[in-house]
C-alpha cells in the first residue's frame, strides 16, 4: 500500500475518531473537554498540515449530516487546527513541548475563528454548558464577541493542550516502523 492510500485510511479513521470522542465527551457533558479535534491533530502529526485540514474539514461535514448544518461553517476552525498543528510538527517534531506550544496556539486560534461563527450563526449562544458564562458576561456589560470569546478561550485551553498531550502519548506507542510509514517523526522535547 503506497503512503496516500495509507494516509486516506488512516484519515478516514481520524475522522471517526473526531466525531466518537466529541459524541462521548459531549454526551458526558465535560464543559472544558471537548477531544473533537484528536482525530484532527493525530493527522496532522503524522501525515502533516494539508491531510489534518483534510481530516478537519471532512469532520465538520460528517458533522452536518449527523447533528446538523450548524456544524459545517466551524470545519473553518477545524482545518485551521489541522494546519497549525501539521505545521508544528513538520517543523519540530512533536514531543511534549511543541505539543503544548501547539495546543496554547490552537487554543487561542480555535476560538479566534470560531466565536464569529457561533455569533452569526448562534447569536453567541450555542446550547452549551459555557452559554451560562457567556450569558453572565453579556449581562455584566461585556460586548457579545468577549462574552462569546473568553470562555471559549478558557476551555480551549484545556482541551488543546491536552488533546495534543494525548496525541504525543499515543504516536509514542506506535512502531517505528509505522511512524517510517507515515513520515510521522518521535522527537523528544
Amino acid at each position: 500500500m503506497n503512503r496516500n492510500t495509507y494516509a486516506l485510511a488512516f484519515c478516514g479513521l481520524a475522522v471517526a475518531l473526531n466525531v466518537v470522542l466529541g459524541t462521548v465527551v459531549g454526551t458526558l457533558s465535560l464543559s472544558w473537554l471537548f477531544l473533537d479535534a484528536m482525530g484532527t491533530i493525530f493527522a496532522a502529526v503524522l501525515f502533516g498540515p494539508w491531510w489534518g485540514m483534510g481530516v478537519g474539514i471532512v469532520t465538520n461535514l460528517v458533522l452536518g449530516v449527523t447533528n446538523g448544518p450548524t456544524e459545517i461553517p466551524f470545519a473553518v476552525v477545524n482545518a485551521a487546527i489541522g494546519l497549525s498543528v501539521g505545521l508544528i510538527a513538520t517543523r519540530w517534531g512533536f514531543g511534549w513541548l511543541p505539543a503544548i506550544g501547539a495546543g496554547v496556539l490552537v487554543a487561542v486560534l480555535a476560538p479566534l475563528l470560531g466565536t464569529p461563527i457561533a455569533i452569526l450563526v448562534f447569536g453567541g449562544l450555542t446550547g452549551g454548558a459555557l452559554d451560562v458564562l457567556v450569558m453572565a458576561l453579556t449581562q455584566a456589560g461585556s460586548d457579545i464577541f468577549t462574552a462569546a470569546f473568553l470562555p471559549r478561550l478558557g476551555s480551549n485551553l484545556v482541551d488543546k493542550v491536552v488533546s495534543c498531550l494525548l496525541v504525543v502519548a499515543l504516536v509514542r506507542q506506535l512502531p517505528t516502523s509505522l511512524l517510517v510509514r507515515t513520515g510521522g517523526r518521535r522527537h523528544a522535547a
